[in-house]
């Protein structure tokens, strides 16, 4: 599938701004399944310096500095993706999730030791033993690791209510465990901590997914949402990656923006700002496929 996306984030601030560092993960990141043919960022105001890097987690950023008084920011990143992933097959025979768990902490190979730093707890995704005992209930001794993740991708799906008024940025995964809603960022922390918390290793995907309107409704610009799930590392096969959200193994009509420890690593506006006073924020985005 090749798809247009278009990602537009407006700032607006009760009082002045006077100078604003902010840094962006909005543009797709390239990996086997997926290439980005063209891709681009407008802001206004114009900034005064611009950037584009990578940060650790080999994740293309783009960095900018506005020194001009403002009480607006705008930010609108558009690309043309093309993704071509086949869900991955869990049915089939794989190691056992202590075996992999175990083999994290002696793999030196590279996809080893990069896997290895997904086990530790990060700012907003960090394990205990109350999330063990629930993710338990899927990796009974012995399990294959994929099809245990597989089954604790559906019971969050069933268990867990999506609620977008019972959370924000900043709740906890405590929070989100005992009301038992959320949306899809605390979802995917949610299992990233279960995960942690047995020893397996666990990263935050962010990235978009296309929608589709109700059977006889037309397409609605703009209604789509930014969108977040789960990598698993299994040796063998690498990363596999599921969403909790919609009880499916990734695929082709998910788009991959950055992956990281947690959302902290790769929100797609963050920065800092002088002055400004309070602020809203609205965003708005559209995944279309490209004609």
């Amino acid at each position: 599938m090749e798809y247009h996306v278009r990602h537009e984030t407006e700032y607006t601030y009760s009082q002045p701004v006077t100078i604003e560092h902010t840094a962006l993960h909005l543009s797709p990141r390239p990996v086997a399944h997926q290439t980005c043919k063209r891709s681009s960022i407008q802001i206004t105001p114009t900034p005064s310096t611009t950037s584009e890097g990578v940060d650790y987690f080999g994740n293309p950023v783009s960095y900018f500095t506005i020194e001009e008084p403002h009480q607006s920011m705008w930010v609108v990143a558009e690309s043309v993706v093309s993704v071509d992933r086949e869900p991955a097959d869990v049915e089939k025979d794989d190691a056992a999730w202590e075996t992999v768990r175990d083999g994290l902490a002696t793999d030196v190979s590279t996809a080893g030791l990069d896997a290895y730093q997904f086990t530790f707890d990060s700012p907003t995704a960090g394990g205990t033993k109350e999330l063990a005992a629930y993710a338990r209930a899927a990796f009974a001794p012995g399990r294959p690791v994929m099809a245990a993740t597989r089954d604790l991708t559906s019971r969050i799906h069933r268990d867990f209510r999506f609620d977008p008024r019972t959370t924000d940025v900043t709740t906890p995964v405590s929070q989100v465990f005992a009301q038992r809603s959320g949306v899809c960022q605390d979802f995917a922390h949610l299992m990233i901590a279960c995960l942690r918390s047995l020893g397996l290793a666990a990263r935050y995907v962010s990235g978009y997914l296309r929608t589709e309107p109700p059977p006889g409704q037309p397409r609605m610009i703009g209604a789509d949402a930014s969108h977040a799930w789960v990598g698993v590392f299994c040796p063998g096969p690498g990363w596999i990656d599921f969403d909790p959200t919609n009880n499916q193994i990734v695929r082709s009509d998910h788009v991959t923006l950055a992956w990281g420890r947690d959302y902290t690593d790769i929100a797609p506006v963050k920065g800092l700002v002088l002055g400004g006073g309070e602020h809203t924020v609205i965003a708005r985005v559209d995944v279309a496929i490209q004609a």
